[in-house]
């Protein structure tokens, strides 16, 4: 991209040396002349020169710039360089000395882009010496011997001129025995910013200030009232804890004027750290957490440094938006998590930081946006994207600000790519982390000394900083804020600033999308797994007494399913699902039917009992169990072919709920017993028994018949004899009253009988005929199910397992 030298005016300070520079050019002019009609100088010549010159091939020795300070000095500052040399090459260099040269100003962004790449190239140009007293001599460089160097040079001996980057090399020349005469052996070339006095239109400069990490909780909770968390690992106590990556952005962000950037994940899952938690091992068990204490410090440090500034709340779980634009939007409920992550994302932070974030910023991976990807970004409710100068680009010669409508009534804020890619890499190397602050501060001036027009530009680096990036973030901006080019913006700010109408709204095609963060997105299976999770926690929460237990929970876990951060690390994302999918199997199972072996049924009817057991800790309501019978014509179910009977269990214990049977025939008949919930879907596995109907027939039923006429027919007869008796007992004693009148003796067979002794008599004879009249028929025997009562069951019998 093409991009401008349109400076602003240069103050009396350099304007005099400009003159200076051009009137000692001048005067020069005739010996410069002489010598050009010299002949070229052959190597031994040189040895002799004063001026070292350039070795042809890559350098032997190689130069460490470790610190460059003040980063941006002002007129009157001293600027000292410290690094160290080594000597890479087999032989000892002889007559080393380290020197400064300063070249020319870089006029482009693009300039200083190309000059990074080639900071150690011996070929490039190298500036003119400092020379005098501001260099460091070594007698000797032994190779592999690395050798300390600080040279310090007052601002005024840089001759620096108007305000603009400034190339600065710190050059390594000597003699080697191979090549006896002096050159330069080794050079590091790094960037010089000059802006002595305030500028008279600042740039507006907004740093986003990332607080993000991976999913560490999982949705298993503890059976307690107060559901104990349970983490998948104590990462997340290695990055609070002293001297860790976030320990180190939250002090190292405390004195900055930053834009926080959080995921309220991260201060959700701290939170829950400074209580009771458990943490999974290797094994699969759980051990107690033990860093609370460190996880209520960086809390309360946290707290302290936001008071005063902007946070803006990522959803919750950094859901990654290019992933669910891609592969996720045709999967059913998707959309619906990123807006339950963006609700939850205010009353996270506001309850654990107390301040009110802004909701209003989504911000994709790398900021590389399209169509879709901003159509997603902006259904949960926001409206501002946070994109890269490198996805949607301008074919300006300057910056323009970062704001911009991009159609919808949503603006994209555009971050400059030069600026937020600064501090990536491997920056633990106090040499790498030096040249990335300085080749910022070189972006920052450059992009500022553009235009006269005063300009907001957006700074969003990666999500993840090391601690030395972090570091190299916190060098970088303290030099810009206590610079004279730039003043600091909250991110509010830079999205409601005016709008270059010159600069590009339109989004990039899906086609332009980065291939390299296209293999990195979720599959699509992950959101039908996602999706198939959700399935099962709505049909198992409808019977739960205590919802609240469960759905929170597993809904903050599948919003962690779909974060940014599993990007890279397929195999860890599979795992997690898998593991959410997993447990909540496990409380769906926790609810079943007992097995049952095969039942008898002795008699027309009976009762058959079935057990539901709930193992959960909260009780379950809204339960149906229908019990069906698969052959209603030799066995009916409550006068049917089933019967259903509403269920409610207290957590913990089990409940038998007893249904009415009915038999018609002798046989097996199969029964499956199934619990349903309200709105008539299955809940859990069947279970099938057999019932076995025996001695219901009709010659059972006519024999039962015919014991109970014998019966009747014995009473009649007993009846009929009483009576008989009673006659004759009148008769004799009327026969008594005549022989009285005779005065005769009676007869020992005609003597009254003793009524007791008749009654006797008359039972046994009435016992004989009986036993004349059919033989005894056995009562029906006991069955086999045990007696139950009728009435309704209880809440349930505690399971003592």
């Amino acid at each position: 991209m093409a991009e401008a030298a349109d400076f602003q005016g240069t103050s009396a300070s350099p304007a005099r040396r400009w003159l200076r520079r051009t009137g000692a050019l001048l005067a020069g002019a005739p010996l410069l002349a002489g010598l050009l009609q010299l002949p070229a100088a052959t190597p031994a010549d040189a040895a002799g020169q004063e001026s070292p010159q350039v070795a042809s091939s890559a350098g032997s020795v190689s130069v460490a710039v470790d610190s460059l300070s003040p980063s941006a000095p002002s007129e009157g500052d001293t600027v000292t360089v410290s690094g160290t040399v080594t000597n890479n090459g087999k032989q000892t260099v002889t007559g080393a000395h380290v020197d400064l040269q300063v070249g020319s100003p870089l006029e482009t962004r693009s300039a200083i882009d190309t000059l990074a790449k080639k900071s150690d190239d011996l070929q490039g140009p190298s500036g003119e010496k400092v020379g005098g007293k501001y260099t460091e001599k070594f007698p000797a460089l032994t190779p592999g011997v690395a050798e300390p160097f600080s040279i310090s040079v007052p601002a005024d001996k840089l001759d620096l001129g108007d305000d603009g980057v400034y190339q600065l090399a710190v050059a390594l020349s000597g003699k080697t025995s191979a090549q006896p005469w002096e050159q330069v052996l080794g050079i590091q070339r790094t960037f010089l910013p000059w802006q002595p006095e305030e500028a008279g239109t600042k740039t507006k400069t907004t740093f986003l200030w990332p607080l993000i990490s991976s999913a560490h909780m999982a949705a298993e909770t503890g059976s307690n009232e107060q559901q104990t968390p349970v983490f998948r690992d104590d990462e997340l106590a290695e990055e609070i804890a002293p001297g860790g990556r976030l320990d180190q952005m939250v002090s190292l962000g405390k004195g900055l004027d930053v834009t926080w950037v959080v995921d309220p994940d991260l201060l959700a899952s701290v939170d829950a750290m400074t209580g009771s938690y458990q943490v999974r091992t290797a094994d699969g068990s759980t051990t107690p957490g033990k860093n609370q204490e460190i996880a209520k410090h960086w809390l309360a440090e946290l707290q302290q440094a936001v008071t005063g500034e902007e946070v803006a709340a990522l959803p919750f779980g950094d859901p990654d938006l290019a992933s669910l634009a891609h592969n996720g939007t045709n999967v059913t409920g998707s959309l619906n998590h990123l807006k339950e992550a963006t609700d939850a994302a205010d009353e996270t932070v506001d309850t654990i930081l107390h301040v009110k974030p802004s909701t209003d910023f989504v911000w994709p991976v790398d900021g590389a946006v399209d169509p879709s990807i901003v159509k997603v970004a902006t259904s949960a409710g926001a409206d501002k994207v946070i994109t890269r100068s490198d996805s949607l680009q301008d074919n300006l010669s300057y910056t323009p600000s970062a704001a911009r409508p991009i159609g919808g009534g949503t603006t994209a804020v555009v971050a400059d790519s030069r600026m937020s890619t600064a501090f990536q890499g491997d920056l633990t190397k106090a040499s790498a982390s030096t040249l990335s602050v300085q080749r910022f501060l070189a972006q920052s001036l450059t992009l500022g000394l553009q235009t006269g027009k005063q300009r907001s530009v957006v700074v969003a680096p990666q999500r993840l900083p090391s601690v030395s990036q972090a570091q190299a973030m916190a060098e970088a901006l303290a030099a810009l804020q206590g610079g004279n080019w730039s003043e600091s913006q909250d991110l509010t700010a830079a999205a409601k600033a005016k709008p270059d109408p010159a600069a590009n709204t339109k989004v990039p095609p899906a086609s332009a999308y980065p291939p390299s963060l296209s293999k990195q997105e979720l599959p699509r299976a992950a959101f039908e797994q996602i999706a198939e999770t959700q399935r099962k926690l709505d049909k198992f929460k409808v019977i739960l007494t205590r919802q609240s237990r469960v759905v929170t929970p597993f809904g903050r876990a599948m919003n962690r399913e779909m974060s940014t951060s599993w990007r890279g690390r397929g195999v860890a994302a599979v795992g997690y699902r898998d593991g959410i999918e997993s447990y909540l199997n496990g409380l769906i199972d926790g609810v079943k039917l007992i097995q049952k072996s095969e039942t008898k049924l002795s008699g027309r009817s009976a009762m058959i009992p079935v057990t539901v057991q709930n193992n959960l800790v909260q009780g379950v309501e809204r339960l149906k169990l229908r019990l069906t019978s698969q052959n209603p014509t030799r066995l009916k179910i409550g006068g049917d072919a089933y019967e259903e009977q509403p269920v409610t269990v207290n957590g913990g214990h089990a409940q038998s709920v007893k249904f009415t049977t009915s038999a018609n025939a002798n046989g097996q008949a199969k029964v499956v017993a199934q619990l349903y919930t309200e709105d008539g879907q299955r809940y859990g596995a069947p279970v099938a028994f057999d019932v076995r109907v025996t001695e219901v027939t009709p010659t059972v039923m006519l024999v039962i018949g015919g014991g109970v006429l014998l019966l009747v027919l014995a009473g009649f007869r007993m009846y009929t004899q009483r009576k008989r008796a009673a006659a004759r007992e009148a008769a004799e004693d009327d026969t008594a009253e005549a022989g009285d009148d005779t005065d005769g003796p009676q007869s020992q067979a005609d003597a009254p009988q003793n009524p007791e002794t008749s009654d006797a008599r008359l039972e046994q004879e009435t016992e004989a005929e009986s036993r004349a009249d059919g033989p005894e028929q056995p009562s029906d025997p006991a069955p086999d199910t045990a007696a139950e009562s009728a009435g309704p069951s209880g809440t349930g019998e505690r399971v003592d397992r």
